[in-house]
Parts: structure tokens; C-alpha cells; sequence
């Protein structure tokens, strides 16, 4: 008797096997984060002494001409620039036919702003006046999710192992949120720990997302061979 070989998975999957076990674990984690930093700023309208060991936000932090590049990198979170960026991932995607990682880009984006405009609500954190709720970032959630969203697909476009792919996604991820957050602070737009509570949102939101598209469309089953 011969053994049958394994089962493929189809290659349109946007979660990859390899990573399913290690990003759950983080978006499990980056969840609590969200929501222990959430419990410990509620309704708070100072930085909190965590803030402060990186930079006042009460005042812009810098000038000419690192000023302008923190302006040129908020642009890309602000709806016009983030709605040519996930242009740009779908079309990408559709050259490539992967129409479900389409999807992704533009669920995963959407799905992790809408979390930290749901997550604001609820914890009421504001900076400069009542009506700016701060926690947790948006723009910060916006770049990080976008950037996990490619590394998955180019996890799986490159049959990335799980340590490989782990760090691949990890990477894009604290690029991304690392540049976007740090933009933020200096334009006091935010604190530091509300873009940390941004980046976690993404990290917590996009992998969920990726699973959930698989899940409707079909490609967790297994190809009989």
C-alpha cells in the first residue's frame, strides 16, 4: 500500500498555512495591548507618563525640514493618500490575479480603521480639546495593516516558511507603523502609546481578516490529488 500524498492547498489562500499558528498568538496578544492600554487612558486628555519618556505631544517635536517629511509620510494616512495607496496594492493584485488579495488589502484596511474609530469611542482618550479622540491611532493602524497585508501575500507568492514569513510580516509591519507613528507624534497629532495602540489594532485586525477571507471564499479546503 502507498501513502497518498498530502493534500495541496489552493495558492489563493491570503493566510498562509505556515503562519496561521504564530499570527494568532500575536493578534491574540496585540488584542490585549490594545485593550490594557485602552483601560489605562480612558478618558485621559494628558500624555501619560509612558508618553513622556519619548517626547512632549503637546508641542510639535520638530522642524524644517524633518517637518516636511513627517507631513509628506501623514499624507499617505489621510483619506486621499490611503485611498491611492490600497488603489495601488488592488491593481497590483489584479496583475497578478489574485483577487483575493485584493480583498484583503482593501477588508484588512478597512476593517482595522474601523476598529480604532470603534475603540475611540469606547475610550474617549482625547488631545488638544474634547473633540480630537487620539486613542488608538488611525493613520498608524492604517499604514500598519496595509503593510501586513502585502507581506502575507508575498509570504505566500514566495512559499516563505514559518519563521521566515513570521519575520517578513513583523518587519513590514514595524516599518510601516514605526514610520507612520513616528510622523504622527511629531505633528502632535497623537501620543506615543496611542500609535502603539494603533500598530497593535492592525496586528490584531489584518490576520483575523486574512482567515476570514479564506474562509468564505473557499480556500481553506484541501484539493483531493
Amino acid at each position: 500500500m502507498t501513502e497518498r500524498p498530502e493534500p495541496a492547498v489552493l495558492p489563493s489562500s491570503v493566510l498562509p498555512p505556515s503562519l496561521r499558528a504564530s499570527l494568532a498568538a500575536l493578534a491574540a496578544l496585540a488584542a490585549l495591548v490594545v485593550v490594557v492600554i485602552g483601560v489605562l487612558y480612558a478618558g485621559h486628555s494628558e500624555p501619560g507618563r509612558v508618553d513622556r519618556w519619548f517626547v512632549d505631544p503637546t508641542a510639535d517635536s520638530v522642524r524644517p525640514p524633518w517637518r516636511n517629511v513627517a507631513l509628506a509620510v501623514d499624507f499617505w494616512g489621510e483619506p486621499a493618500g490611503a485611498a491611492l495607496l490600497v488603489v495601488a496594492a488592488v491593481a497590483g493584485c489584479l496583475l497578478l490575479r489574485h483577487r483575493r488579495g485584493a480583498v484583503l488589502v482593501v477588508a484588512g484596511a478597512v476593517l482595522a480603521v474601523g476598529a480604532t474609530t470603534l475603540v475611540k469611542s469606547l475610550v474617549g482618550r482625547t488631545i488638544h480639546g474634547p473633540d480630537n479622540l487620539s486613542y488608538p491611532s488611525g493613520h498608524t493602524a492604517f499604514a500598519t495593516a496595509l503593510a501586513v497585508a502585502v507581506a502575507l501575500l508575498a509570504t505566500g507568492r514566495l512559499g516563505l516558511g514559518t519563521a521566515a514569513g513570521t519575520a517578513l510580516v513583523l518587519a513590514a509591519a514595524l516599518a510601516a507603523g514605526a514610520a507612520m507613528g513616528w510622523a504622527q507624534v511629531s505633528l502632535s497629532a497623537h501620543y506615543p502609546t496611542d500609535v502603539l495602540g494603533g500598530w497593535c489594532t492592525a496586528l490584531a485586525v489584518v490576520p483575523a481578516t486574512a482567515w476570514l477571507v479564506d474562509r468564505v471564499a473557499g480556500t481553506g479546503r484541501r484539493e483531493r490529488p
